[in-house]
């Protein structure tokens, strides 16, 4: 692309690059350098150039509008799964050809961003975590909520171009060029992790720290209550599981609670280092990966008695085979007992309370070992609910367990 043969693209590659950085602001994902200065030219792989001359060469009209309505994606989508920068390159040469176009063209090319970045992807999912709970530093996403999540869209409505695109709309146009969805439940059950460790420093009393009222994303929190803390932890949990199910659907679902949360609950977690929170980031933890393993559960197979698929009969009976081979003593966990704790009295009440049908799909035996374990624990109201959810063919379990507890 010498500008002769070919237009240049070099006069409108510094444009590009300045609004791609303002579209992904509100991330904190920095962007690649498009301009690298020198002799060096702008270079595209060769079947994206050849598609790029057939089309950049058609006029403007109705006649050529369907054939260009059909190669725009085509293109568009070639030119992402392309190295970094061929978008941005063909957005700098079609923003020459029609300058209407451009503001379609930059968000198009802000995408590709992250296709090729796994790093970017995970601070992308770092910024939609902290859009969400209200604990981010950019004035986009200061308010938290749905709102500060998704935004407004993107536009060049506002003055000075175009506007920063809040993270959950870049995730939604670029999750499906996510290649290895697996290490990404990973790196979302671990921001869920450090999500609520920043919720609950800020339950810490004043007096007890006065290094956490300084969360680690830069903002001053004032101290809420438990209730208020649960709440946020909710919001962060149902967040993570709108991610994970929509980033793998059921696949994805089934290996975090076949293998993903049994492997984190193996290992050690050290989430309270120096214990300066009390255990309260132990236990908001616990309550937060209930929430995550439920609410992921209900996405992907939902609460009717009828399954959508059988696939959750064999992955329920599997995660509660582990809790209850964990609570007879057969499987030594790594992490935190408050956090266990925490972690099965929530999933398995949530459970009960709202997808009660996924207790009659466990067997029997695995229920009463679960039961007796709760009782250890002083969970008799939790332990005589679950047996009862199982349908008549428990009611001697639960007798037996309400006159042994008298």
């Amino acid at each position: 692309m010498n500008g002769s043969d070919w237009p240049s693209p070099s006069t409108n590659l510094s444009m590009v690059e300045e609004h791609i950085k303002k579209i992904v602001a509100a991330t904190g994902v920095d962007v690649p350098r498009l301009v690298t200065g020198g002799s060096s030219l702008a270079t595209l792989p060769l079947p994206l150039a050849a598609f790029v001359s057939l089309t950049i060469t058609y006029k403007l009209d109705k006649a050529s509008e369907r054939f260009l309505n059909l190669a725009g994606p085509a293109l568009e989508n070639l030119a992402a799964s392309c190295p970094w920068p061929s978008m941005a390159i063909v957005a700098a040469l079609w923003t020459q050809k029609v300058k209407r176009w451009s503001d379609f063209l930059v968000f198009s090319a802000s995408r590709t961003v992250f296709h090729h970045n796994n790093d970017a992807v995970e601070q992308l999912l770092r910024s939609c975590f902290t859009a969400t709970l209200g604990m981010s530093s950019s004035s986009v996403c200061c308010c938290g909520g749905v709102a500060s999540l998704l935004g407004h869209g993107f536009g060049s409505h506002c003055s000075g171009g175009l506007s920063p695109v809040a993270p959950g709309i870049l995730y939604l146009r670029i999750f499906r060029c996510i290649k290895d969805c697996s290490i990404l439940a990973e790196d979302i059950l671990s921001l869920l992790m450090l999500s609520v460790k920043d919720i609950a420093e800020t339950t810490v009393p004043r007096q007890r720290s006065d290094k956490l009222k300084k969360s680690k994303y830069g903002m001053r929190h004032g101290q809420v209550s438990l209730a208020a803390a649960m709440t946020q932890v909710k919001v962060a949990a149902s967040l993570g599981a709108t991610l994970v199910w929509l980033s793998g659907g059921t696949a994805l679902v089934q290996s975090l609670i076949q293998e993903m949360l049994p492997s984190w609950f193996l290992s050690v977690q050290n989430l309270d280092q120096g214990g300066a929170s009390g255990g309260m980031v132990y236990k908001l933890c616990g309550h937060a990966l209930a929430y995550f393993a439920v609410y992921s559960g209900m996405f992907a197979w939902g609460i009717d008695p009828v399954p959508v698929s059988r696939r959750r009969e064999r992955v329920m009976r599997s995660h509660f085979e582990f809790l209850a081979s964990a609570l007879d003593g057969k499987i030594s966990l790594g992490c935190d007992l408050s956090l266990w704790r925490a972690y099965v009295s929530g999933f398995l009440g949530l459970v009960v309370e709202c997808t009660p049908c996924w207790v009659q799909e466990v067997d029997l035996k695995v229920l009463r070992r679960l039961s007796n374990g709760l009782r250890q624990w002083s969970e008799d109201k939790l332990a005589v609910a679950l047996l009862r959810r199982a349908g008549p063919e428990a009611m001697d379990a639960a007798a037996e367990l309400i006159l042994g507890s008298e």
